[in-house]
């Protein structure tokens, strides 16, 4: 099956489903009974998700509401009783045949050590610049880059301005620094809930369709999974009526175990509280090291996919593969391998190159943008030949 007629993107995805004409027109009759007919199936579906959800809330051991809600969705769309309109605010993919796979952003950490250095002069305000020359019209913000800038409206709208004379995206905001969201303490958790009410409120301003925060905590196993979902729970309840998601990176401790986040993801249960799977972020220790298999993390994780990040460090020459080393250890990521499991899971939507490696910051971002290009085109070129 062709990659663009997987029925369902993530916010933010540039994708939306639209509908294919008919070869010949329906006389006004047939529209007329076509409709009422939709209609008629229509409500009768909606009748069965509804009482699907009362009755789950009467036996234990069924499926979560979010999981029921995602498959009777695709239930939905597979015998197509959803329109364009109803999947017009989660950004399905284009029936474009043309379109690629996934679209290209760049993570502002790709230039940690440019923006970090006061001698290239060379800040936030230059990013959207910055990836335009790069051919990216995508971004994704770090806010430790303009961490006091959150309330600055004028900054903001200068950053704004900057983003749309470059005709370029602003798709979240990473936000690291504002206390642990699974803190122990109930006066801890609180206040780092309240610190990223401002990144909130600044993405909703910018545009982003996200804020990327990060699920810390200690603790059990399982005690780590109920403070970081009740902090994570709090937070995107307060995002949600700015249609702004919270979404988790893998970023160390548990949260870089592939199983212990997703089902921390599925105990806070709102459709704005997500993911961002990264590709080379799966060390849930350093010293030790502690890893946790990259693909089958990124299985798990995407799911709940809003957003992606394509972790590159150093290169295989003559392939797709990045790699890392700890330990004396190589830790990779095959592209070609990754990429067929993002898109599995339906997902069209941008993918965020996040260069750590070393050398020249801008070097590698053209090296992991050509990578993505060639996956994407032999992506393309596969569902074209099984199409």
């Amino acid at each position: 099956m062709p990659f663009n007629r997987v029925l369902s993107g993530p916010r933010g995805s540039p994708y939306k489903r639209t509908a294919r004409r008919a070869p010949d027109l329906p006389s006004a009759a047939d529209r007329t009974w076509a409709k009422s007919g939709y209609i008629r199936e229509l409500s009768f579906v909606f009748v069965y998700i509804l009482f699907g959800i009362a009755f789950m809330s009467t036996v234990p051991h069924l499926p979560s509401r979010r999981q029921f809600l995602s498959s009777s969705a695709v239930a939905l769309a597979s015998t197509g009783l959803l329109g364009s309109r109803l999947w017009a605010n989660e950004a399905a993919p284009s029936t474009d045949d043309n379109s690629p796979p996934f679209s290209i952003s760049l993570a502002e950490w790709s230039l940690h050590r440019t923006l970090g250095n006061p001698s290239k002069n060379v800040t936030n305000l230059d990013f959207p610049a910055i990836a335009k020359k790069l051919g990216i019209d995508a971004i994704e913000y770090v806010n430790s880059f303009f961490k006091d800038k959150a309330r600055d409206s004028q900054y903001l709208t200068d950053l704004k301005s900057r983003c749309d004379d470059q005709g370029v995206k602003s798709l979240l905001i990473m936000v690291d620094g504002e206390g642990a969201l699974g803190a122990p303490k109930e006066a801890d958790r609180e206040k780092s809930v309240t610190n990223h009410y401002r990144w909130i409120d600044a993405a909703k301003f910018l545009g982003c369709h996200s804020i990327r925060v990060n699920a810390q905590s200690s603790g059990s196993y399982e005690e780590q999974q109920k403070l970081a979902a009740d902090g994570l729970r709090r937070l995107s309840e307060h995002a949600a009526p700015q249609d702004i998601n919270v979404i988790v990176e893998n970023h160390g401790g548990l949260s870089s175990n592939g199983k212990w986040l997703s089902e921390t993801i599925e105990m806070v249960g709102l459709d704005n509280c997500g993911t961002l799977p990264d590709f080379g972020n799966f060390f849930i220790s350093r010293n030790p090291v502690e890893w946790f298999d990259n693909y089958e993390g990124v299985d798990l994780l995407m799911p709940y996919a809003k957003a992606v990040s394509a972790k590159t460090h150093q290169f295989m020459e003559g392939s797709n593969i990045s790699y890392q080393e700890r330990g004396g250890k190589k830790y990779e990521t095959d592209y070609d391998r990754m990429m067929e499991i993002v898109v599995k899971h339906g997902y069209h939507g941008y993918v965020g190159i996040e260069y750590e490696g070393p050398g020249d910051e801008y070097e590698g971002i053209r090296k992991t943008k050509a990578v993505l290009d060639r996956v994407a085109a032999s992506i393309a070129e596969t569902a074209t030949v099984a199409g």
